[in-house]
């Protein structure tokens, strides 16, 4: 996730790190790098000679020149003029005092609408909501089947009429349905066209007017660039949009237009999309403040926790806690740990949420393991037998073999996971020892491979 920007703005802003003196020239050099940083990584021209006069002006002022540590002053600045661009707070939903909470989901063709509706109502139910999806793109083919397939996938209802009526008549018989099913949000997946045309944004604003949404979110590609920000202003100037669902952040995309949107738009980034996965966690709620650090290698600790939270199951820990213990670590607990972890996000992605870590792209690339990777990892561990894996110390050459048949692998990959297995029970071990000693930050917790 704007990974280029991120390593070529902490590479200008470590000339400035830990100096004791800097002079105005200094100051300018570094900030000639990260304009055009901010330019290659497809941030709105306006916005980048805005973000960068700010960061001068207060650079070159007395809060950094009489600072006692310069240097690590501009860093701060920068951090804190990221963070107001992107809309200094994160921004919530808006629900309804009484009566169904409305999200009318607006957007181009090919944007990403109906999954991102689908993983929202995914995400309000974890809240403890009663979403109900509904169908009101009845022009492009197959798209009332899609959203039914994905609400069948997380057993979220979905209020349909077909085809034949039109999409104003379906929102209204949609909200009498919710009221009287007690539903308290409906989430309206409206139609796209490839490009913003006046017979679209008429029947959007007939939407609008029939059902008073309590808010209209747009969903844009970020892979688009600055595209996606000229369709999110037009959408804004005509539709009046309340907040923004950025897709595909997770995607090979210099991501800029994520820092122009609030500043050219005036509405804010919600959430973002990560992954394929219909689930509620490959939609994040963006918080401006942990993306900024992000992006400057600080970290993001506070997403780390609520994601390890998520996951985390207190029971299984002390369970895989006490097997290690006793060097009882087998397969089965192996398998557990890796689709744990995939479901946090993947070690890489894990790992770049720690202050400094992240900012190490090359090292990074290193520990990625693609969902390929992990998927042949439980093909193998899923072709052993029961015993196998409780018992890994017989997997002989002969069961391997088989193991690597049966698996649709080879046997250096089998060879290849035992050989992890065996240093990560190693390295698990050692770090029970020294929970037990007290030495241990993880203690505890079950710590994935």
């Amino acid at each position: 996730m704007l990974g280029g920007l991120s390593e070529k703005l902490q590479t200008a802003l470590n000339k400035l790190s830990g100096k004791g003196k800097v002079s105005e020239k200094d100051i300018k050099d570094v900030m000639r790098e990260v304009r055009l940083s901010l330019l290659e990584a497809d941030v709105n021209y306006r916005v980048v000679k805005d973000f960068v006069k700010k960061i001068q002006e207060r650079a070159l002022g007395a809060e950094v020149m009489e600072s006692l540590t310069p240097g690590n002053q501009v860093i701060k600045i920068v951090r804190d003029e990221l963070t107001a661009l992107m809309g200094s707070t994160n921004s919530k939903l808006t629900f309804n005092s009484n009566g169904p909470s409305i999200y009318m989901i607006v957007g181009l063709q090919g944007s990403g609408k109906t999954t991102s509706g689908a993983k929202l109502s995914a995400k309000l139910r974890e809240k403890g909501r009663r979403p109900m999806l509904v169908a009101l793109d009845i022009y492009r083919p197959a798209a009332i089947d899609q959203l039914q397939v994905l609400g069948k996938q997380l057993d979220i209802p979905v209020f349909s009429l077909g085809d034949q009526k039109s999409p104003v008549d379906i929102a209204r018989a949609a909200l009498e349905e919710a009221y009287s099913t007690s539903r308290d949000v409906l989430i309206l997946d409206t139609a796209g066209r490839l490009h913003i045309d006046e017979e679209l944004m008429d029947e959007l604003k007939e939407i609008k007017a029939a059902v008073k949404p309590t808010e209209i979110i747009l969903v844009v590609d970020a892979m688009v660039g600055q595209d996606s920000v000229t369709v999110a202003d037009s959408f804004h100037q005509q539709l009046g949009i309340d907040g923004i669902i950025m897709t595909k952040m997770d995607g090979d995309t210099r991501g800029g237009s994520a820092l122009s949107m609030k500043e050219v738009t005036g509405a804010p980034i919600k959430f973002i999309g990560t992954g394929e996965k219909i689930a509620a966690s490959s939609l994040e709620e963006f918080h401006p403040d942990r993306m900024a650090s992000r992006i400057l290698g600080m970290g993001d600790v506070l997403s780390l926790i609520e994601r390890a939270e998520k996951s985390y199951d207190e029971k299984k820990a002390q369970e895989l806690e006490k097997k290690m213990r006793q060097d009882g670590l087998d397969f089965d607990d192996f398998l557990d740990q890796l689709q744990q972890m995939r479901e946090m996000g993947g070690i890489g992605e894990l790992l770049a949420m720690l202050p400094g870590v992240g900012g190490n792209m090359k090292a990074m690339k290193n520990l990625e393991m693609d969902d390929k990777e992990i998927k042949k990892v439980e093909a193998i561990i899923q072709s052993m037998t029961a015993q196998e894996r409780k018992q890994p110390d017989i997997l002989n050459a002969k069961r391997r073999q088989r193991i690597a048949q049966g698996s649709g692998t080879s046997v250096q990959d089998v060879n290849k996971l035992v050989k992890q297995f065996n240093q990560s029970r190693k390295m698990m071990k050692q770090f029970t020892n020294m929970s037990k000693k007290g030495k241990n930050p993880f203690g505890g917790m079950g710590l994935p491979f």
